[in-house]
């Protein structure tokens, strides 16, 4: 078995015509479950497009897992908990373990919303990676 796996997940503009989520009553045009293609033991990763106007018509809340949102084109807003928060691309918000969220593409977005939503739970990460080790006498791949 490899210890590596690739996908291709495509451009941005090709992530709504994805149709997809965890199961078949939360699945929806624009949301690729990515760690479902993949064999993921820690964290989970979906890609997700709004059309403008467009919202996610719940609200969700986790207790175990936290999640990290990467926008990276469009403008829309999150509810959480009690408050709304605009976002548009290098928008990054972490949401933690029992924090309400819902989120919506504006009316006037110029294009589709489009964000990463990484998911992780279990151990707390360590601020640095103490479990890494640099491998100086592997040579560079590179050749041009």
């Amino acid at each position: 078995m490899c210890g590596y796996q690739v996908i291709d997940i495509g451009a941005l503009d090709e992530w709504r015509a994805h149709h997809g989520g965890f199961d078949q009553t939360r699945s929806r045009d624009g949301r690729r479950v990515v760690d479902h293609e993949l064999t993921v033991q820690y964290i989970g990763l979906t890609a997700n497009a709004l059309q403008p106007g467009e919202e996610a018509g719940y609200w969700h809340v986790h207790s175990r897992v936290e999640e990290l949102y990467v926008f990276l084109d469009g403008r829309g807003q999150m509810g959480l908990d009690d408050e709304v928060v605009e976002v548009g691309p290098g928008t990054v918000i972490r949401v933690g373990q029992g924090v309400a969220r819902t989120w919506r593409a504006r009316p006037d977005s110029p294009g589709e919303l489009r964000w990463l939503c990484i998911r992780a739970g279990g151990e707390e990460l360590p601020h640095l990676p103490d479990d890494s080790a640099r491998l100086p006498e592997k040579p560079m791949p590179w050749r041009d």
